[in-house]
């Protein structure tokens, strides 16, 4: 008797999983290898050294005009004036001072901008996933926060290629702006 009720429940597990797998279609996104293979990522990246590549010109030369002010408090400080030691050492102060607050303020207006542009790749790649959802008759596509995915499942090359085709429609990986 118990092991036909076990078999019982047996089949009726084999039953209810086959049946309730059989419609089911399920895929995953790897978001990190979208968001470093897809080109719009790419174009977004190039964008951003392209608008801030004067402002990190600016801070290196700040940083080389640093460090050839403490060359010479090194070198010449021995048989400097005290004066003129006090002077460069204030100097060397407000320079250091005024690097850092250009530093932080540079460094907050990169990732604003990063941020902001990443807001929109990821629209353009949440619709990429949609479409493709819709015309493949997906049921669900997992895209972020998943601990596990199997081949079986993983569409990033399916979103990847629709992205790229994206760019072919589109002459641009410059995700567009929506008004």
């Amino acid at each position: 008797m118990k092991n036909k009720v076990i078999g019982l429940m047996f089949a009726a597990l084999l039953v209810f999983t086959s049946t309730a797998n059989a419609d089911l279609k399920i895929g995953y996104v790897s978001a990190a290898k979208i968001l470093d293979e897809s080109p719009q990522a790419a174009e977004v990246a190039k964008k951003l050294k392209q608008e801030f590549s004067d402002r990190e010109g600016d801070l290196l030369a700040s940083r080389k005009e640093i460090k050839q002010i403490e060359d010479k408090m090194t070198r010449d400080g021995a048989v400097m004036s005290e004066a003129e030691r006090g002077k460069l050492e204030r100097e060397l102060v407000i320079r250091k001072r005024d690097l850092q607050h250009a530093s932080e303020a540079f460094q907050d207006d990169l990732n604003l901008r990063r941020n902001d542009e990443m807001n929109k790749l990821l629209t353009v790649v949440q619709q990429a996933i949609e479409a493709i959802g819709k015309e493949q008759h997906y049921d669900l596509i997992v895209y972020e926060g998943v601990a596990y995915a199997s081949s079986a499942i993983d569409m990033t090359d399916k979103v990847s290629q629709k992205l790229r085709d994206l760019v072919n429609v589109t002459g641009t990986a410059t995700p567009s702006k929506k008004e």
